[in-house]
């Protein structure tokens, strides 16, 4: 069944009560019972059928056909084990100590942010791993810093996807490249063998290197603006690192307090051990996945991020759990941090339900498909890759997917490019996936966003409020700079371009700023 227009009306009608009300989860519930009505509009009763939709996509994401649906219950797992991780750690006052370590050395609160955006470079394998650790690691520092827990969640979520999409060793590269690889083999492109193309196109994928960017001049600059500086002025003049307003907040253990002296190894030696361990169970599962001899792109192409986060995080809270023991922790005392730990994820995990739930639901309605469509039509090429940037963000905002973009936009961008002029693939393919992280981070039913304000403990709503202009203006520069590449076809002159931009934009920032 064709919706055309009417896909549009639910991930619409949810990010507009997202804006208006500030209330996530009353946002995306109205979404979804819009969604289940357009998808059931005609039938004899539509309640009926609208409630029973609702029920088999919430039970789908437990339970399929085929057995468990272990993607989205590894996903909560993992969380749940990242929330009684970091009480543990709490609870050893490993977070106090390491907080206390580091103001020692970084000094400043430009320093903080930039240890959390290097940080965010460093660790490029996977998007969710980089935003729940990057933003767990960063907290204790960031906190003692008085520095909000919204621009902490925009730093961290600034970072994450845009290193990962132009990093081909990373799970969001090797799924880019299989993508790409297809494309090119459709329209018998033999110039480039699909790693070369992708990395090709990364220099391409302005949003990405301009996100980091702003990050970078934010915080060197201060240049806080909108929503974002009424957060950090709370923080600075009354010591208020969220909105006391809208109550706790997910990844938080501010009720629980240290129980022994607590030393810097009792949170670096679990988080270590997190990252060591979760990337050799990615490598692992993609070789298992992969059949012949499986190098190292094949096992990133083929790997179980979720099973590997999900042992990961197994291996993780054994070692906090015998640094415990060690430290001579009752089981008592053990017993009530691993609740609060289980307590503190709750809210993002019934964020992440809600917005599985209405991705289900715009995924049937075929909302990707139907904003493709919308750019078929005779117009100049050179507008073509700005237009794919512009559709494939509207694409990503809507289904709170970037890798669902990717896999409904790829194709269409080259089929563009075949149908006009095959010289512009690379840029075609490269604005997708720029526009691809654009709409996912102006999402506020995107994962990766959901996750970013769980590992920096912020509110989610505030994260999306914060993030969203920074956004819009890098979206902005890059839509110049496609502008320049398509008409002109020239790499070097649209860097020109957006470098001569982001140079005003920053100027145009500092002045305002000061107002």
């Amino acid at each position: 069944m064709e919706f055309g227009f009417l896909s549009v009306i639910p991930p619409v009608f949810a990010l507009v009560m997202v804006l208006l009300t500030r209330r996530v989860l009353l946002s995306l519930g109205a979404g979804i019972i819009v969604g289940a009505w357009v998808l059931h509009h005609e039938a004899e009763n539509t309640i009926l059928a609208g409630g029973s939709e609702i029920i088999s996509i919430v039970s789908g994401i437990f339970w399929t056909q085929d057995g468990i649906n272990t993607w989205e219950l590894y996903i909560l797992f993992f969380l749940v084990l990242l929330g009684m991780i970091a009480a543990i750690i709490t609870l050893l006052g490993g977070t106090r100590a390491f907080g206390e370590w580091a103001l020692a050395r970084v000094k400043t609160r430009v320093g903080a942010q930039l240890v959390t955006a290097v940080l965010g470079v460093l660790i490029f394998i996977d998007d969710y791993f980089n935003s729940l650790t990057v933003g767990n690691v960063s907290r204790p520092l960031t906190d003692r810093h008085q520095i909000s827990r919204a621009k902490l969640a925009y730093v961290v979520d600034s970072t994450a996807a845009p290193i990962c999409v132009v990093t081909p060793i990373s799970s969001w590269g090797a799924y880019i490249i299989t993508i790409i690889g297809g494309v090119l083999s459709t329209h018998a492109v033999a110039t480039y063998e699909p790693l070369q193309a992708f990395l090709l196109i990364a220099p391409m994928n302005f949003y990405a290197w301009l996100a980091i960017l702003l990050v970078i001049a934010v915080v060197v600059f201060k240049l806080d603006i909108g929503p974002m500086k009424m957060h950090e002025r709370r923080a600075q003049e009354n010591n208020q690192l969220v909105d006391p307003s809208k109550g706790e907040v997910p990844g938080d253990n501010q009720n629980l307090e240290p129980v022994v002296q607590g030393k810097v190894g009792d949170l670096v030696w679990p988080i270590i051990t997190l990252v060591i361990a979760t990337v050799f169970f990615m490598i692992v599962t993609g070789v298992q996945a992969t059949e012949g001899q499986a190098g190292i792109l094949d096992a990133f192409e083929n790997t179980d991020v979720a099973a590997s986060l999900l042992y990961g995080g197994i291996v993780s809270l054994l070692v906090v759990l015998a640094l415990s023991v060690r430290r001579k922790v009752s089981s008592q005392d053990i017993g009530k941090g691993l609740w609060s730990g289980i307590q503190s994820m709750l809210p993002a995990i019934y964020i992440l339900l809600f917005a599985w739930t209405i991705v289900e639901i715009i995924g049937a309605l075929g909302t990707g498909e139907y904003l493709a469509d919308l750019i078929s039509g005779s117009m100049n090429i050179g507008f073509i890759p700005a237009l794919l940037f512009i559709v494939a963000g509207f694409v990503a905002l809507s289904t709170g997917t970037s890798w669902g973009t990717f896999g409904v936009m790829l194709p269409i961008a080259g089929d563009m490019a075949a149908a006009t002029d095959i010289s512009l693939i690379l840029p075609a393919l490269a604005a997708v996936l720029a526009g691809s992280i654009f709409g996912d981070h102006c999402s506020p039913i995107s994962d990766t966003t959901i996750l970013s304000s769980t590992g920096a403990g912020s509110h989610h709503i505030d994260h999306v409020m914060t993030q969203l202009p920074y956004a819009l203006m890098v979206g902005g520069l890059t839509t110049a700079g496609f502008l320049v590449l398509g008409f002109t076809g020239n790499l070097l002159l649209a860097f020109l371009a957006i470098s001569v931009l982001f140079v005003m934009l920053i100027f145009t920032l500092m002045k305002f700023r000061s107002v």
